[in-house]
């Protein structure tokens, strides 16, 4: 079972089953004859069978029926504390569970599916107090010590699972599991050199794609982008994963090596045609590399998968720019995305956008009232989006009514005094309504900043970044 960014976290539930039955055979029972207690024991082993077999509700009702015979049998309270952890009823789960700690306290077992048990119910903080009762009780243990350090990482607490991760692998060198969990960890709490060595330690005994995909992430951190790029190319073909084909073309995308990207991303949407981000990483390169029709075609296909994803819109918006031959499929699609997203002010912003865009070469003055609308309600709704503020500002001046348009272009300026193009139209504006002071001061910031803008290619880069880093991590893009 994965947990966060890339662990191999393994179930903590254990059932020593022959023990478990020495125990009942030797439980304290109601007063009975031999015949009785075999038939006990019988009707015992067939809950074991049942459980085993996933038979969990029946497996539970037939143990219900013989605690009574057994009221203090370990090995009743901690199989039936199991089948409703199965069963997901956290309630049920942890009294028989306490029960059976109650009745064994030096038991290591008992105590890792107490924990377990605490843990799938939210308790974190008791659920940490066991597994450390577990490893008190076996410190030199493997599993107690991979157990505390896997609670550790769910807790989100990656430099506490450290020293229990490596003493779990020192204790047995050949986990791989837990060899992978330590690795990732160091990764993530900077120790690249040491994440890199424990990498390639278990790549000498299993060369797997997930491995390698680890050590690319290593590799990029740690500014080796070509070793990086061989990493991400080997797991892809080792394993070709949506994910290590993400990593892959991303990386491609990163080094600004845009056609091999793009043949990267067109193979893997192939292979996983449902993959929207996969999708989006296409338009994205294709994008970059000039093919705006191709991109858009690309990001449309995105916004189909999943239409309420916001990640593409950012980009589809961009594309749209340099590829209004699509315009009608565009509107649409950022007409249905507003729709979905009436609350989000980005959303209305977008359909604004494209309507205006959209039409601009057919008819100056098709849906201006509806882009005005459109506009007014994204503002209303995110005060901060300082492109929509230009934006009408640039309605209202394209319309020579300055008096409206002026008070957009400051407010956007306060948002963002960094907003070049805002700088130049408010000096227009001042220099039509007679400002020619003001005017020339605007018109010094705007050529201050046109000289300290960074280049196009750099200003890429940062654009790949974003929705590079935002989809490894599982979040969306900010505009």
């Amino acid at each position: 079972m994965r947990k966060g960014p890339g662990f191999r976290l393994a179930a903590f539930f254990s059932l020593p089953l022959a023990a478990l039955c020495a125990l009942l055979l030797c439980a304290p029972l109601a007063p009975a004859q031999d015949s009785a207690r075999q038939k006990l024991d019988s009707e015992y082993q067939s809950a074991v069978s049942k459980y085993e077999a996933g038979q969990y509700t029946q497996a539970a009702a037939q143990l219900e029926g013989l605690l009574p015979h057994a009221p203090d049998s370990y090995a009743m309270h901690e199989l039936l504390g199991l089948i409703y952890a199965a069963l997901a009823d956290d309630g049920k789960a942890l009294t028989h569970l306490e029960a059976a700690v109650r009745l064994k306290p030096d038991s290591p077992e008992a105590r890792t599916n107490l924990a377990a048990a605490l843990a799938h119910a939210g308790k974190m903080e008791l659920a940490g107090d066991q597994f450390r009762k577990a490893l008190d009780l076996e410190p030199q243990d493997y599993q107690a010590n991979h157990n505390l350090g896997e609670f550790l990482i769910q807790s989100g607490k990656l430099a506490d699972a450290l020293p229990y991760l490596k003493r779990a692998q020192q204790i047995d060198p050949a986990s791989y599991d837990n060899g992978y969990d330590l690795a990732m960890a160091e990764f993530l709490t900077g120790s690249l050199a040491a994440a890199r060595q424990q990498v390639q330690h278990l790549l000498a005994t299993r060369n797997t794609g997930e491995l390698h995909n680890l050590l690319g992430q290593v590799d990029e951190k740690d500014g080796k982008f070509v070793e990086a790029a061989n990493d991400f190319e080997t797991a892809a073909h080792l394993d070709p994963s949506e994910d290590n084909l993400f990593y892959w073309g991303s990386e491609l995308l990163l080094h600004r090596t845009y056609e091999p990207a793009i043949e990267v991303f067109e193979q893997a949407s192939q292979r996983y045609p449902k993959s929207a981000r996969l999708t989006i990483g296409l338009g994205l390169a294709l994008d970059l590399r000039g093919k705006y029709d191709e991109a858009v075609k690309a990001l449309i296909a995105a916004a189909d998968l999943d239409p309420s994803d916001a990640r593409c819109y950012i980009y589809l918006s961009k594309a749209f720019d340099n590829s209004p031959a699509q315009a009608d499929a565009v509107i649409q699609r950022f007409r249905r995305y507003a729709e979905l997203e009436p609350g989000n002010g980005l959303a209305q912003y977008y359909y604004a956008m494209s309507l205006w865009k959209g039409k601009r070469a057919e008819d100056a003055g098709t849906n201006l009232p509806a882009v005005q609308s459109l506009l007014e309600r994204a503002i209303a709704l995110d005060g901060s989006l300082a492109e929509a503020q230009v934006q009408l500002g640039n309605l209202y001046a394209d319309q020579h009514e300055y008096a409206k348009s002026i008070p957009f272009y400051a407010r956007a300026l306060e948002l963002n005094p960094n907003l070049a193009d805002a700088h130049y139209r408010l000096g227009q504006d001042y220099v039509h309504t007679g400002l020619k002071d003001q005017a020339q001061k605007e018109f010094e910031v705007y050529q201050k900043l046109r000289a300290e803008h960074l280049a196009e290619v750099d200003k890429e880069r940062a654009e790949v970044q974003q929705f590079v880093y935002a989809e490894k991590a599982g979040s969306s893009p900010k505009p």
